[in-house]
């Protein structure tokens, strides 16, 4: 009779183990054969190589349970003529191990079982580079049968043993493709800018990329009913493969939803692997199954061996020796040998923290809002054009609809524009009439084609076109039949510029490196530890424009020490949300009668008027800021204006002559913007040639300062425009910083003059007095605000349910009941909070951005497997990237705010001393930003309101003082092209204590409502998954039930 071993007359199970040695003697299955060969009831029978390759199965050993799965060189089908002779109970079946070779048929697989995957459309090819008449391949996107998949997408053979997988990026992204692979030393991925095509030479699946925040999950099953979870860093992030002092890839413990852990079961089920590992995307929400893998164990989790011991012990019980208890011994066998497992010991974050009262507090939440990095000057050209093929390209691209306007903005679209300009601009000297009106428009049609030109390929540079028609004919259809519309004149808009330069990308990333060591009490690098390990709960969002999207993307490599290119991190982390931090449509009313009101005062002379100010708060009157003597300023401005500009157009005509001697296809290469996107260096080469820095060249550096000299003042009605201003200064400040090199005359005094009129003048566009400054910046903020207090709000109600569940806990950490439920499946509980409420595919769906806390999905460190000392531990980290409109209307709101008259007589939450230097500070440059820490006082009681307190920082971020001196500083810039960002200042007293219900009672007021928000909607390309249904999940899981009445062919 089967049965334990000891000394009353059964026999031993005998456990077959025939896998390759290298998998047989691998250090996670010796941890665990060990342990179930401890437990006295089983003998462990190794097979061989040699046994396995060369004997024929007849010669094999006969055992009673048999572990055996596919590696390299593995004779699967051997295998099964050996189970089928012999019939051992098989713990992972060998039929369904061939379904694992392809993809195709994996992913057929899950879905039969409705397990969520990401959508995907195959493409067969029976041959080598054979055209399909299905499959269209576009800059931006593939489609499939009419399957459309816009980048970034992901390209996987479908061969399962072919590890070579693709991601393909978006053009507006900066373009190119990542490589995943397995594990080379410290790789796992490497990025190829220049490759923009897919691969033709075999079968692929394409399917949509699913960002989850940097963090891949990997599932390994011990039966269906036990499943250990382990989070990575994403090899799609950077692509560096995080080690400890060991050599070991670092990875941790995470708990599986409810939704999660079915799907592991199903996982488990459909392909009759007991011991088997997958894949796990959390995205948006939402959980989905990318690769099954078949046998895999975890490494190094004395837990976990423990865990897998028991069960499989369980299993073979049940299986052969049903009549024996499986009920694990009360001390496991091993025990008494196992040494202890070092506990990692990591700081707890926040706990150097002193509040006001003395007492020790947490950091719970960190958000900061931070305007972009240095970019190149904005640029407009507007013209009016009357050619026929401009005309008819604007048809082409608008349906043919003659009162329609075109956007331009894709490669294919703007290589049509160029080839169009190309035939249509003079050459130099060539057919010149004298008029100065088509002097002007000759000259605007050669700034269109150079700035079409720019860099040589349409890749990285921001670069748009509207064609909008002015004037229409009626003419003849070409079939003879009626009449139709035609347009004979149009607007041509374009706008480009504006891009981040490499010391933008430099700002953002040392500022990332510097939030990374100071903004998170404790070690140096316990953000990456917190983040690692499900702790850290960051976001990152970001306007549509390309600048703050790269912003981002620097940010988030130096905050959290990745590598490589800025592409992958881009799409990888950055959320876009541009009705958040982007547009000033609703506010254009009020900003007018600001610009209006400013006009008449800097023009007229007039002094600033006082508005309930005192000598104690200058900025409470009127047009705060501006000089005394801004009129004498503006001509003075004008002049030395027309002097830069005129230094410019001759150096624009030397390099005009020399295009004059090139052919008018020739493409001119000044500068690879693609390739400078993850560049932080300044271009030494241009430099070097005496030219300008990044890819502008003369002509268009002359076209940038001839159209700031024709608007900052018109000559025939002797009129200023002062909004012209800031953009004279946007234009100073970037050629003293990047173009010293050119050595223009004046150029520094006229940066003193911009400068002096800028710092009145910008921050007034947004508020004429303190009263208008907080309703245009209430207007401009008001989703932003209720974004942030939503982030508060989330905040405070986690850390209020962890301290009272922890409060449970220690009050019943006896309990009995847990103790035996967690004895042989150790469960992995719940993080969701109300997984009961939502049942269906759409209500899963949970977009942070647009949700409050009881809809929020929060992923959580499993405590049991984590070696760390504070696994409860956790900071929400939110991180907004905005313009400069966004800083000064948040910045406005919170120190003006006490002045709305639903909070007269309540105090500010800006300090009197504070209030006085940023009244001093006047710009916001690049990075400024402003910073919400909230911190938790744990000794005291969870009513209190002084539970939690807010801390309120800001930074002007770019320090332009070396641009005003002429010392050392000056050669330094020469040499860096970079300024430096300043350091955060506090907004309150330092005896101060600011809560988080005063906060949030002086912010409500100009705050979107919670409830306002958009409720959560099913992304784009999520709809048409199989849903799960109770009776078919039935059905299909009694073809396979892991009980000790399922296998016959052991019995």
């Amino acid at each position: 009779m089967v049965g334990a071993g000891d000394g009353r007359g059964y026999k031993k199970i005998i456990v077959g183990v025939c896998v390759m040695e290298k998998k047989a003697f691998s250090a996670p299955m010796r941890q665990i054969l060990d342990r179930i060969k401890a437990f006295g009831e089983f003998e462990i029978l190794h097979f061989g190589d040699r046994v396995i390759l060369e004997d024929p199965i007849e010669s094999w050993p006969i055992c009673d349970c048999l572990i055996a799965f596919y590696s390299s060189g593995f004779p699967l089908k051997k295998a099964e003529e050996y189970a089928a002779l012999r019939k051992p109970f098989l713990v992972n079946e060998l039929e369904p191990q061939h379904l694992l070779h392809d993809r195709r048929k994996v992913y057929e697989r899950l879905e039969m079982f409705g397990i969520s995957v990401p959508r995907y459309a195959l493409v067969n090819r029976e041959e080598t580079y054979q055209e399909l008449d299905y499959f269209i391949e576009d800059e931006d996107y593939v489609e499939v049968h009419g399957n459309r998949f816009w980048k970034p997408f992901v390209e996987k053979p479908v061969d399962g043993d072919d590890h070579s997988i693709m991601i393909y990026y978006p053009s507006s992204a900066g373009g190119g493709m990542k490589e995943l692979f397995r594990k080379v030393g410290n790789r796992s991925s490497e990025f190829h800018p220049e490759v923009r095509r897919v691969r033709r030479e075999g079968s692929y699946i394409y399917e949509e990329f699913m960002p989850t925040g940097g963090t891949d999950v990997k599932v390994y099953t011990v039966g269906p009913e036990y499943a250990h979870a382990e989070a990575r860093k994403s090899p799609v992030v950077d692509g560096v493969v995080m080690r400890n002092p060991d050599g070991k890839e670092i990875r941790y413990p995470v708990l599986l939803t409810p939704n999660e852990k079915q799907m592991a079961r199903e996982v488990c089920i459909a392909f009759r692997q007991a011991v088997c590992g997958f894949d796990l995307l959390r995205s948006e929400g939402r959980s989905y199954a990318c690769d099954v893998n078949g046998w895999s164990f975890v490494k190094n989790s004395h837990k976990y061996y423990d865990d897998a011991a028991c069960v499989l012990r369980k299993m073979f019980l049940d299986a052969k020796a049903p009549h024996l208890s499986s009920v694990i011994p009360p001390t496991l066998p091993w025990k008494v040998n196992e040494p202890v497992q070092p506990s990692e010991r990591l700081t707890r974050q926040g706990s150097g923290v002193i509040g006001s009262s003395g007492q020790s507090e947490e950091l719970r939440c960190v958000i900061v809002v931070i305007r972009h990095g240095d970019r190149t000057p904005k640029q407009k050209v507007k013209l009016k054009v009357t050619e026929e093929n401009l005309l008819n390209l604007m048809l082409k691209y608008n349906g043919g609809r003659p009162r329609s306007e075109t956007k331009l903005k894709s490669a294919v679209e703007l290589q049509d524009l160029l080839d169009a300009t190309r035939m249509l601009v003079p050459r130099p000297g060539v057919g010149s009439d004298n008029e100065a009106e088509d002097l002007e428009h000759a000259e605007k049609l050669r700034q269109v084609k150079a700035v079409l030109e720019e860099g040589g390929h349409f890749s990285g540079i921001y670069r748009k076109v509207q064609l909008k028609p002015l004037k229409w004919v009626k003419v003849q259809k070409s079939n003879g039949e009626g009449e139709e519309e035609r347009p004979v004149e149009a607007l041509m808009v374009l706008k480009y510029g504006g891009v981040l330069t490499h010391a933008g990308r430099k700002q953002a990333e040392e500022l990332g490196r510097y939030f990374r060591n100071n903004m998170y009490p404790g070690e140096g690098t316990g953000l990456l530890r917190l983040h690692s390990t499900y702790r850290h709960d960051l976001k990152i969002y970001s306007s549509d424009e390309g600048r703050v999207q790269m912003s981002a993307a620097a940010f988030a490599k130096g905050l959290l020490d990745l590598e490589g290119q800025l592409t992958p991190i881009l799409v990888s982390l950055v959320s876009k949300d541009s009705s958040m931090l982007d547009g000033l449509e609703n506010v254009s009313i009020e900003m007018e009668k600001a610009k209006t009101r400013l006009n008449e005062i800097i023009t007229s002379g007039a002094r600033t008027i006082p508005s309930n100010g005192t000598s104690e708060c200058p900025w409470m009157v009127d047009g705060a800021g501006l000089p005394s003597n801004a009129s004498e300023l503006l001509p003075k401005l004008v002049t030395l204006t027309k002097k830069v500009t005129e230094q410019v157009r001759v150096l624009a005509k030397h390099e005009d002559e020399n295009l004059a001697e090139t052919s008018p296809y020739d493409v001119i290469l000044p500068y690879d913007q693609a390739k400078a996107l993850g560049k932080t260096n300044i271009d030494i080469d241009r430099i070097a040639a005496g030219l300008p820095c990044g890819s502008e060249g003369f002509l268009l550096m002359f076209a940038r300062w001839k159209k700031l000299e024709r608007d900052l003042y018109n000559e025939r009605k002797e009129r200023f425009d002062i909004t012209q201003i800031p953009d004279v200064y946007d234009s100073c400040k970037y050629d003293l910083l990047h173009n010293a090199h050119l050595n223009l005359e004046d150029l520094d005094e006229l940066f003193k003059v911009a400068q002096l009129l800028a710092d009145g003048v910008i921050p007034n566009e947004y508020g004429i007095n303190p009263k208008q400054k907080l309703k245009i910046g209430s207007k401009i903020a008001r989703r932003l605000l209720g974004k942030i207090l939503i982030d508060l709000r989330n905040t405070r109600e986690e850390a209020l349910h962890v301290a009272v569940v922890k409060g449970n806990q220690d009050n019943c950490s006896n309990s009995t009941k847990t103790a035996k439920a967690n004895k042989v499946f150790p469960p992995n509980i719940s993080i969701k909070t109300d997984d009961i409420r939502r049942s269906n595919t759409t209500s899963e769906m949970s977009i942070d951005q647009d949700d409050d806390d009881d809809k929020e999905t929060k992923y959580r460190l499993d405590p049991k497997y984590a070696n760390v000392m504070t696994p409860e531990r956790h900071v929400r980290t939110r991180l907004y990237f905005t313009s400069e409109s966004h800083i000064h209307s948040l910045m406005n709101v919170i120190r003006y705010c006490n002045l709305d008259e639903s909070l007269q007589g309540e105090a500010g939450l800006v300090c009197q001393s504070a209030l006085e230097s940023l009244y001093k500070t006047k710009e916001l440059d690049y990075m400024s930003h402003i910073v919400i820490r909230m911190f938790e006082n744990t000794e005291v009681a969870l009513e209190e309101p002084r539970r939690f307190r807010i801390e309120l920082t800001f930074s002007h971020g770019a320090d332009s003082s070396p641009l005003e001196s002429n010392d050392g500083k000056v050669a330094s810039l020469n040499q860096e092209h970079t300024l430096p960002i300043m350091g955060p200042e506090r907004l309150q007293d330092v005896a101060s204590y600011l809560t988080l219900e005063k906060m949030e009672k002086m912010i409500r007021p100009f705050a979107m409502p919670a409830e306002d928000f958009p409720p959560p909607s099913t992304p784009a390309g999520f709809s048409g998954y199989f849903l799960r249904s109770a009776l078919v999940l039935e059905r299909l899981v009694n073809l396979w039930p892991f009980h000790k009445n399922a296998h016959t062919n052991g019995k």
